[in-house]
């Protein structure tokens, strides 16, 4: 028995959401505008964040787990969890952990990575 799996917005090189048995996964998303502060980046990549989980057919409320990526958790951690907690779905918060990773656009600050259900 197969069961199908869906891409949304593929390329040679990823697709930005894959559905499968019921779950979403989305690639690693940056901010389109890198020239902003981490609540603007944090904020952008949220949105985008929105719209794939709608494409996906699901929303925020059925996040499962999350990893977001820092350039600078020192200096850029509490500004990115402040955005992050007017966004997230308080009474379905998912499990998340958060690094510091060195990438590869030095005007990255944050990219996040997101699990939900459909």
């Amino acid at each position: 028995m197969s069961t199908s799996i869906h891409r949304i917005e593929s390329n040679p090189r990823l697709s930005r959401s894959v559905i499968h048995n019921g779950v979403a996964w989305l690639a690693g998303i940056v901010a389109a505008d890198c020239t902003q502060d981490i609540r603007g980046q944090t904020r952008q990549v949220l949105q985008r964040v929105d719209e794939l989980l709608a494409a996906s057919g699901s929303d925020k409320s059925r996040l499962l787990s999350v990893q977001i990526w820092m350039k600078d958790m020192t200096a850029d951690f509490a500004g990115m969890n402040e955005t992050w907690s007017a966004w997230v779905d308080a009474a379905q918060t998912p499990a998340r952990a958060t690094c510091q990773v060195m990438f590869d656009d030095p005007e990255i600050l944050v990219e996040i990575l997101v699990t939900a259900a459909v």
